[in-house]
C-alpha cells in the first residue's frame, strides 16, 4: 500500500514521456503563428441551455470532441468516459457497463442523466443507462459535453453526480457516404455504412452499423474459491437511425430524427459445478431498442430563440428462462418492456444588455413492465411535470451572477425544487474563479419503489422470493459545493480546469436483506470531497495534449454503514488519464492513451478490483485515393498487464483490431 502513490508517480511521469516522444523533434522547432494557437475556450451548451465559454458556464465542463474519440480509438461510447477526470467505468456482464462519477458505482449508471441530442437514455425502471443498445454510431457523434457535478437545475431530477449530453453531428455536415470496418481480437468486429445529401434547404443522414464483440475470455475461474468458470458474453447488435433537417425559412428549422437497434446476445455465467444462484440466469437475451423524435426550433436572433421537442422512446428485453425443481418448472424470464414520451418547449431571451434568460417545461410520460421484476403483468407507469428558468447577470465585466431553479412533481417523489446559484469572478485577464451550490434529487426507481422480484411455477405458485419493495422510498438528496477555477494561458496554448468540491448526500437508497429478501431503504448519508483537474496543451497545430487527474475522499454515516460498508470504498482515492496525438506528416498520425484507477469496489453485483494502469496506442494514415478520402489504423488495447473490471474474474487482457474508412 505504501508504494502506491509512489508508483502512480512513476506511471504518470512515463506517460508524459511518452506523449513528449510523440511531439517529434521537427514539430517542436517548427515556427508557431498566431493561428497554431487555441485562441478562445470552448463554447458549451449543456449547463444553462445558454450558449456560454467554458470561464462562463456555472459549472465544470469536459468536452470530448471528435479528435480526442478518434485519437482514443474506443469504439464504445461508455470507454471516452475514462477521459472525463472522476470518471470509473467498466464492462459488467450482460451487456451492460458500470460508470460512475466520485463514486458510488454499481452495476448501472443510475446517479447521473445521459441525453442524446437532449432526448433522456436514462431508465426510470431499473436506474441505467442501455449504453450498448443504443441505436448510434459513434461515428455520427459530434461531441460529447459532460457536466461534471449536479445539474438539476436544468435537467431535473437524476442529473445528481453529473450530465453526459451526447450531441450527434448534423446532416449537413456529412455529405456523401462513409463507410468505417472494424477488425480485431476478442470477436472484435464492426461495420458501419453512413450516406448523408439534400437538395437546396433540406438535408439528411442515414447510418447502418453491425457490432460484435466478446470481451473477456470465454474459459476463467472464479477467485474465490477457484473454480472453473464460463462468461457468455459475445453479443452481436444492429442499428439503423437517420436524421433529417428542413430549413423552413431563414429564422424556422424542423428536423426530425429516428432510430432502431435490435441486438441477439449471449448471457450469463456458469460455474462447474453449477452454483445454484445462476442456475435460472437466461443464457440469450434479444433486445430491441427504437425511437423518434422532432423538433421545431425558431431563432429570430442570438439571444431571442424557443424550441418545441417530441420524443418517444420504446426498450424491450426478451430474455427466457426456466428450470426444473422436483415436479415443478420455475420461471425466470427477465423480459422487460419500458417506454418514455416527452414534450418539451425551450426559450432563451435576452431581458436587458446585461440580462439573458433561458427557461422551458416539460411533460414526461414513463411505463415499466416486467412479469418477474413487478409479479404481475400490469404496467407500472408515471407522468411527471417540471419547469425551470436559469438566469445570467453580469453585473459587472469581470463579475458573472447566475442563479436558476427547477421545480418539479414527479410521480413518486412529489413536489421537488433543485436550485443553483453561481458566481463567475475574471481575476485576471484568462484567468476565471467560479463559485457553486447547487442542490439535486434522485427519485426512486420503479423497481426501488414498486419491485417485487418473485421466481414462480408454470402453475402460478411462488417459489422464490428475491426482492420485496416497502413503497415508501424518499427520494436521495445531494447539496453541492464548489469552487473552480479556468485559466488559459495564451503564451504556452495551455487550458486548465480545476474545482474542489464539497458534496453530502442524504437519504441514500440501499437495501437490507431480510431471511434472504432484499429490501430497499433509505439508509443514512456520505460526504464526498475532493478534487477535479483537467489540461489541454496544443502547443502546434500537430501536437495535442489532454490530461486528466481526480481525487476524491468517502465518509458516511453510520446508518448507512450498517447497510453497505463498501461505499467508503466506492470511488478510487487516485484516478488520472492522458491522451497524447500528434500528426507526423505526409498522412501519418500517432496517439496515445494511459488510463489508471486505483483500488475501489463496485457495489449492486460487483467486488473489490485493484488498481490498474492501462496504455492503449493507434497508429493512422490518411490518403487519397481516385478522389476518396481513405484511413487506415490499427489500435493496441491494454498494452501492459491484465486487469479485472467489475469483478476479478472479468479479465481484460492485450488486444489489437484494425480499421479502415472510406469517404466518397
Amino acid at each position: 500500500m505504501k508504494k502506491e502513490p509512489h508508483d502512480n508517480c512513476g506511471v504518470l511521469a512515463r506517460a508524459l514521456v511518452l506523449g513528449a516522444a510523440l511531439a517529434c523533434p521537427h514539430a517542436a522547432q517548427a515556427a508557431i503563428t498566431e493561428a497554431d494557437f487555441l485562441d478562445e475556450l470552448p463554447v458549451v451548451l449543456s449547463v444553462s441551455r445558454l450558449s456560454q465559454p467554458l470561464n462562463e458556464a456555472p459549472a465544470a465542463v469536459t468536452i470530448i470532441d471528435r479528435d480526442m474519440i478518434r485519437a482514443s480509438g474506443f469504439r464504445d461510447i461508455p470507454d471516452l468516459l475514462r477521459l472525463v477526470p472522476g470518471f470509473s467505468v467498466a464492462y459488467t456482464r450482460d451487456n451492460t457497463w458500470g460508470v460512475g462519477y466520485h463514486g458510488v458505482v454499481d452495476a448501472f449508471s443510475r446517479r447521473f442523466q445521459v441525453l442524446v441530442d437532449g432526448r433522456s437514455i436514462y431508465s426510470a425502471a431499473f436506474g441505467e443507462v442501455q449504453w450498448q443498445e443504443l441505436p448510434l454510431s459513434i461515428d455520427d457523434i459530434e461531441r460529447i459535453e459532460v457536466v461534471r457535478g449536479p445539474n438539476a437545475a436544468t435537467y431535473g431530477a437524476n442529473a445528481f453526480f453529473a450530465v453526459i449530453n451526447i450531441i450527434t453531428k448534423e446532416a449537413a455536415q456529412v455529405p456523401g457516404t462513409f463507410a468505417s470496418l472494424q477488425v480485431g481480437e476478442h470477436g472484435m468486429a464492426g461495420l458501419t455504412l453512413r450516406h448523408g445529401g439534400g437538395t437546396g434547404d433540406m438535408n439528411y443522414r442515414l447510418t447502418f452499423s453491425a457490432q460484435n464483440r466478446d470481451r473477456f475470455d470465454r474459459d476463467t475461474f472464479d477467485n474465490v474459491p477457484p473454480q472453473p468458470l464460463t462468461l457468455f458474453e459475445e453479443t452481436r447488435t444492429y442499428l439503423v437511425n437517420g436524421r433529417a433537417d428542413y430549413r423552413v425559412s431563414a429564422s424556422d428549422e424542423v428536423s426530425a430524427q429516428f432510430g432502431l437497434a435490435v441486438g441477439d446476445w449471449q448471457a450469463g455465467r456458469l460455474l462447474d459445478p453449477p452454483d445454484p444462484e445462476h442456475l435460472l440466469e437466461p443464457r440469450q437475451q434479444d433486445v430491441s431498442n427504437a425511437y423518434v423524435q422532432f423538433k421545431f426550433r425558431r431563432a429570430l436572433s442570438v439571444d431571442d430563440e424557443w424550441s418545441l421537442q417530441f420524443y418517444h422512446s420504446r426498450h424491450e428485453n426478451d430474455a427466457p428462462s426456466s428450470l426444473d425443481v422436483f415436479s415443478l418448472t420455475v420461471i425466470g424470464d427477465q423480459d422487460a418492456l419500458q417506454t418514455r414520451t416527452s414534450l418539451e418547449f425551450q426559450a432563451n431571451s435576452r431581458l436587458a444588455p446585461a440580462l439573458r434568460m433561458a427557461w422551458g417545461a416539460e411533460v414526461r410520460r414513463e411505463t415499466a413492465q416486467s412479469p418477474l421484476y413487478f409479479d404481475s403483468h400490469d404496467t407500472q407507469q408515471g407522468v411527471l411535470g417540471r419547469v425551470n428558468a436559469n438566469l445570467e447577470w453580469r453585473i459587472r465585466p469581470k463579475l458573472l451572477l447566475q442563479g436558476g431553479a427547477m421545480l418539479e412533481h414527479h410521480y413518486y417523489a412529489g413536489l421537488d425544487v433543485s436550485p443553483r446559484v453561481a458566481m463567475n469572478y475574471d481575476f485576471a485577464p484568462g484567468h476565471t474563479l467560479r463559485l457553486n451550490v447547487s442542490q439535486a434529487y434522485r427519485t426512486p426507481t420503479f423497481l426501488e419503489q414498486d419491485g417485487q422480484i418473485v421466481y414462480r411455477s408454470t402453475t402460478g405458485v411462488p417459489v422464490l422470493v428475491v426482492g420485496l419493495t416497502p413503497n415508501d422510498l424518499r427520494s436521495e438528496r445531494i447539496r453541492s459545493h464548489e469552487i473552480g477555477y479556468v485559466g488559459h494561458y495564451r503564451p504556452w496554448q495551455l487550458q486548465v480546469d480545476a474545482k474542489l468540491f464539497y458534496d453530502r448526500m442524504d437519504h441514500y437508497i440501499g437495501s437490507d436483506t431480510v431471511a434472504g429478501v432484499i429490501q430497499p431503504r433509505n439508509s443514512g448519508s456520505l460526504t464526498l470531497h475532493g478534487g477535479d483537474l483537467q489540461l489541454n496543451w496544443q502547443p502546434t497545430h500537430a501536437f495535442r495534449l489532454s490530461a486528466q487527474y481526480a481525487r476524491v475522499y468517502t465518509s458516511t454515516s453510520p446508518e448507512l454503514d450498517l447497510v453497505d460498508d463498501d461505499v467508503r470504498d466506492s470511488a478510487p482515492r487516485d484516478s488520472f488519464s492522458l491522451l497524447a496525438r500528434h500528426d507526423l506528416g505526409q498522412g501519418w498520425t500517432a496517439s496515445a492513451g494511459v488510463y489508471h484507477s486505483g483500488r475501489m469496489i463496485w457495489l449492486n453485483g460487483g467486488d473489490p478490483t485493484a488498481a490498474f494502469t492501462r496504455v492503449d496506442a493507434r497508429l493512422a494514415r490518411r490518403w487519397t485515393w481516385q478522389g476518396n478520402e481513405v484511413e487506415a489504423a490499427v489500435v493496441g488495447q491494454n498494452l501492459g498487464e491484465d486487469y479485472g473490471e467489475f469483478r476479478p474474474e472479468n479479465r481484460f487482457s492485450r488486444r489489437v483490431y484494425g480499421s479502415l474508412s472510406l469517404s466518397w
